[in-house]
């Protein structure tokens, strides 16, 4: 084993202790009322608050041993929001620095560290990139200048009468001629095709700016349904635990005789079902972070990553019409599109250009009959059938297109920002309906149910039926939760940037 193995294991080993010792820290406080800062914080008011604290105490530390094995993010959660915080703080801290020995290994990231790792190493991405590159490339193409032609002839050379071969006969009687050419390009054609194959790298730029934009919500949207997983895991653990204790309580009964076995049979069935949806939350927990592992690249996570962070509700600022203007600000494809109306325009110019007359220039050197001569020669189309209409007519017509395009674009940009903005508003109703009392009220009538079954004052159907209800509230409202993120991630998508008011 490493030291870093080593020293995390440790620290697990450390972690537990101090849950014990606490444990053990405010069960001296409650029996012996000692005066310490453990037993002001838990037995204020006297004997019957000091054995509720008791018993919270236990079911504080029964959770933090159960959940330093399977979650530190929920541990790290469950321990922030204990009223035992500020007494456990040391542990917390202590458990962030070392971490615990069942993720020695594992690599925990943010979503922010998550979209991060996918705009670096998402082959897909990096693929599109290349296209900047290209184009670039073909912006040295299109700034190259003509290359000079050279041509060389002789002539009545003796290959049939090598005895003529003499330097009177190279003189007077052979003829030889060189001479180099050149295209001068006229209507400033390299410099319209710079700016034009500039103009298309600038959309393309816009173009590899959109792509990057799908993937961050591709990735936020991914890691949304990787906290539901987890916190269905750990609801379901927390539920198949206390399911266990309430079988353990009916096999007691059933042993002194105050339930029949046929109940305590359909409590032990109804196990089963919990079983199931422990194991039906982990496999959806792994599933989510295969799918989150292929946007950010398999080779930029280890198998065993592990993400942090939790579903919450963050209200959204700001109104419709503002949210609308930023978006024209910023989307990236907003601004391909714009920029495809300039790059239009370039290859208009460019078509212009081309309908110019180019020169072809040659100069010839002659030695002819022992003379020699120099010649000079230009050739040029007459431009009487064929100047360019088609193309200056097409690069119009593609003009008028992309302008179209723009207000399409404009117009999909504001669509998606309402639909982003009224997808918000509505789950964020869902999640005030869930905290305004529903959730309470399905704990309370499950634990009412639990209690009177418990003392023989309900039915066992009245028991199920109620954690039904309990589990079916709990599952809907992390649900919403995760809808709610997820309406956020397309808000954030619609706007074209992270940031949102």
């Amino acid at each position: 084993m490493s030291t870093r193995a080593g020293i995390v294991g440790a620290g697990n080993t450390v972690a537990l202790l101090l849950v014990d010792l606490m444990y053990g820290a405010i069960v001296n406080a409650v029996n012996y009322n000692t005066s310490n800062r453990v037993l002001s914080r838990v037995s204020d008011t006297g004997g019957r608050y000091g054995r509720r604290s008791l018993r919270s105490a236990r079911q504080v530390r029964a959770s933090l041993r159960d959940l330093l094995r399977h979650s530190q993010c929920a541990l790290i959660s469950i321990l922030m929001r204990s009223r035992y915080s500020q007494v456990l703080a040391p542990a917390v801290m202590f458990f962030l620095l070392v971490g615990t020995g069942s993720g020695q290994n594992t690599t925990w990231i943010t979503l922010d560290q998550a979209i991060d790792l996918a705009l670096t190493h998402n082959h897909s991405l990096k693929a599109t990139r290349t296209l900047i590159l290209q184009n670039q490339a073909q912006e040295i193409t299109a700034y190259l200048r003509p290359n000079p032609t050279l041509g060389v002839d002789s002539q009545f050379v003796p290959f049939f009468s090598p005895q003529d071969f003499s330097g009177e006969n190279l003189d007077q009687t052979q003829q030889f001629d060189i001479g180099i050419g050149y295209l001068f390009e006229r209507g400033h054609k390299r410099q319209r095709r710079l700016q034009a194959a500039r103009d298309q790298t600038a959309v393309t730029r816009a173009q590899v700016s959109d792509a990057e934009r799908t993937l961050a919500f591709n990735v936020g949207q991914q890691f949304v349904s990787v906290l539901l997983a987890e916190s269905s895991l750990q609801f379901a653990l927390e539920d198949l635990k206390g399911f266990r204790q309430t079988v353990d309580i009916s096999e007691t009964q059933l042993k002194a005789g105050y339930i029949g076995e046929g109940d305590y049979l359909k409590i032990k069935l109804q196990l089963l079902q919990f079983q199931t949806d422990v194991s039906s939350a982990r496999l959806a927990k792994v599933q989510a972070l295969v799918g989150l592992r292929e946007f950010l690249g398999y080779n930029a996570v280890p198998a065993d990553y592990d993400v942090v962070g939790e579903l919450e509700f963050q209200p959204l600022k700001g109104n419709l019409e503002d949210l609308q203007a930023r978006a024209l600000r910023e989307r990236p494809d907003f601004r391909a599109a714009e920029l495809g109306i300039t790059a239009a325009q370039s290859q208009i110019l460019l078509a212009k250009a081309n309908a110019k007359v180019d020169i072809n220039g040659t100069y010839d050197f002659s030695h002819v009959s022992g003379e020699n001569t120099a010649s000079i020669f230009a050739n040029f189309e007459l431009p009487i059938f064929n100047r360019n209409q088609g193309e200056i007519a097409r690069t119009g017509h593609a003009l008028t297109q992309a302008q179209e395009q723009q207000q399409s674009v404009s117009d999909t940009v504001l669509s998606d920002v309402a639909n982003a903005y009224e997808a918000v508003r509505s789950n964020e109703e869902v999640v005030q309906l869930y905290t305004s009392g529903y959730l309470k009220q399905a704990q309370d009538s499950r634990d009412i149910s639990q209690y009177a079954y418990k003392r023989g004052a309900a039915s066992l159907l009245d028991y199920l039926d109620a954690e039904r209800s309990y589990r079916s509230v709990q599952l809907a409202y992390r649900q919403a939760l995760a809808f709610y993120m997820t309406a956020l991630e397309q808000l954030k998508e619609a706007e074209g940037t992270r940031n949102l008011p």
